[in-house]
């Protein structure tokens, strides 16, 4: 543990934004999952109204830093792939 006060609040600080962060990932990788076993099952109304919602956590999370924007684009478009091929 730091003895210099600045540096404690900071790593209080530190630990509160990393579970932030671990929570946001972890809801968008679950709205992922969810996409995942609409499109499994063949619901074409439940996996669009699963893509809408998986498409704005990926965009949250890029937003924030979370993941690349890059990666971002990439899940988006094999996303759009998935449900265009299941109609």
């Amino acid at each position: 543990m730091p003895n210099i006060k600045s540096v404690m609040k900071n790593d209080v600080k530190s630990k509160l934004q990393n579970a932030k962060n671990r929570a946001e990932k972890t809801a968008m990788k679950t709205s992922l999952k969810k996409f995942d076993a609409a499109i499994n099952a063949g619901d074409k109304d439940a996996a669009a109204s699963t893509f809408k919602a998986a498409v704005q956590s990926v965009d949250r999370a890029a937003g924030k830093g979370l993941i690349h924007k890059n990666k971002a684009a990439h899940q988006k478009s094999a996303m759009a792939k998935k449900l265009n091929g299941l109609g």
